[in-house]
């Protein structure tokens, strides 16, 4: 078996089609890449995978007999193919297997490998660590899980620029989740142009992570996420059915209590205008069934005002929903034409002075709900994060304040206080924004 500072090796066995022998070629060509050595017995190599087909009970049969050979000769086996996609077929017969993954999963494979026979550090081609490189502090972090948009918004120009939408492998994101966690990460803000349609351009296929198989859909990701014993935070959430499905996570504490759904606006016409996706969702009712539901929830939304042809009618029932919809945190602009945008050609333009006018009776509402809302926390105590210390305290964010964009929780007494610490506080005082506190 290897020693210190010698190669990782790695014996193969590949069964099944062509196919199969090219997924098997790709991984073995990453292996040697990264500097593993292909052993070509059993009593040599570190650990053993096994390509497997599933296709017929003959394949099946021969799958399963190999997968148990190299169990008994040398111990450690990592499962890939078509079988592995067949349930816990591998799993119910050879429960002491390290990983399973399903076909073509090349990175998966290499997770699995990576965490039971790490490859040796060059310091030479080494200097990325397994987290990456970040610009956020180092007690939270962004996790990108899919790249474009299928929507076209008339105001918005992304699909032109970022393409379709396009998700990541859903053992990407909770690799890339494991090492920001492992690295100290305390936060994870899960973000893209449209995070709640994950997984429709690959149809929800099955992933792996962990040797476990997880669809490529938002309501599995982020279950999986919150296995991971950190804060979970989802932005950019539009508003389709299958949003639901998420509440009674946040209401069973496996992720944060806090939606970030972009609705834009509240009149039906304006929405069609905008070809805003889920516009005939009956928005205030499942808020009703999401605070049902989960009663501690938090809504952050944005919308735009001023709009090609919004009338003042319209405009005033934008603040009839934002009236009763009483939404935790708002954000909201005046319309401004970006080149190569579909709205720029829509008739009826609003006048400079009437957007402004517009944006402030907005925004002026919206700030007697934020601090109704905050001032019923009061005497409250809750758990929050801290972002920094100095002085005079420490600033912190509970689960209902996201980075850069939401409010802060200033703790009076808390000098003593790291970066990165959860603390429980009481609240004290608050305004529009914020919330000030003391430890517990």
């Amino acid at each position: 078996m290897s020693k210190q500072n010698t190669a990782p090796r790695v014996g193969f066995v590949s069964l099944g089609c062509p196919k199969a022998t090219v997924d098997s070629e790709h991984i073995l060509t990453r292996l040697r890449a990264e500097g593993y050595i292909i052993s070509p017995n059993y009593a040599d190599s570190d650990l053993v995978v096994v390509n497997t087909c599933g296709f017929i009970d003959s394949a099946v049969a021969e799958s399963l007999e190999a997968i148990g050979e190299a169990l008994a000769e040398n111990g450690k086996v990592i499962v890939t193919g078509c079988l592995g996609a067949k349930g816990n077929v591998v799993k119910d017969t050879h429960p002491k297997v390290l990983a399973v993954t399903g076909p073509h999963a090349t990175d998966e494979v290499m997770e699995a490998i990576h965490a039971h026979l790490p490859k040796l550090h060059d310091p030479y081609s080494d200097l990325v660590p397994p987290q990456g490189i970040r610009l956020t502090p180092k007690h939270y972090a962004y996790v990108k899980i899919s790249e474009g948009c299928n929507h076209r918004c008339t105001f918005c120009i992304i699909p032109s620029m970022r393409g379709d939408l396009v998700s990541r492998p859903v053992g990407d994101v909770m690799q890339e989740a494991q090492n920001l966690v492992n690295a100290g990460v305390k936060e994870l803000l899960v973000i893209s142009q449209d995070t709640s349609a994950y997984g429709v351009d690959v149809k929800y296929r099955t992933g792996f992570w962990g040797g476990r198989p997880i669809k490529t859909r938002m309501t599995e990701l982020v279950q999986a996420m919150g296995e991971l014993g950190v804060w979970v935070r989802l932005h950019y959430v539009y508003p389709y059915p299958h949003v639901d499905e998420v509440i009674p996570l946040m209401a069973q504490g496996k992720i944060l209590p806090y939606l970030d759904i972009p609705f834009q606006h509240a009149n039906a016409r304006i929405l069609k205008l905008m070809k805003r996706p889920a516009s005939s969702e009956n928005v205030l009712t499942r808020i009703q069934q999401w605070r049902k539901i989960c009663p501690d929830i938090t809504l952050r939304s944005t919308f735009i005002v001023g709009f090609p042809g919004e009338t003042e009618d319209e405009f005033e029932e934008l603040l009839d929903f934002l009236e009763m919809a009483q939404l935790d945190r708002v954000g909201a602009f005046m319309y401004s034409p970006v080149e190569g945008a579909v709205a720029n050609d829509l008739p009826d333009h609003i006048q400079l002075e009437v957007q402004q006018e517009r944006l402030g009776r907005l925004m002026q509402l919206q700030e007697v709900i934020s601090g109704e809302r905050l001032a019923c926390k009061k005497g409250k105590t809750m758990q929050v994060l801290v972002d920094e210390v100095d002085e005079d305290g420490a600033i912190a964010r509970s689960s209902a304040d996201a980075p850069e964009i939401d409010g802060l929780v200033y703790i009076s007494n808390g000098q003593t206080l790291k970066a990165g610490d959860f603390v429980n506080v009481r609240i004290t005082d608050s305004d529009v924004h914020d919330l000030w506190a003391e430890t517990v």
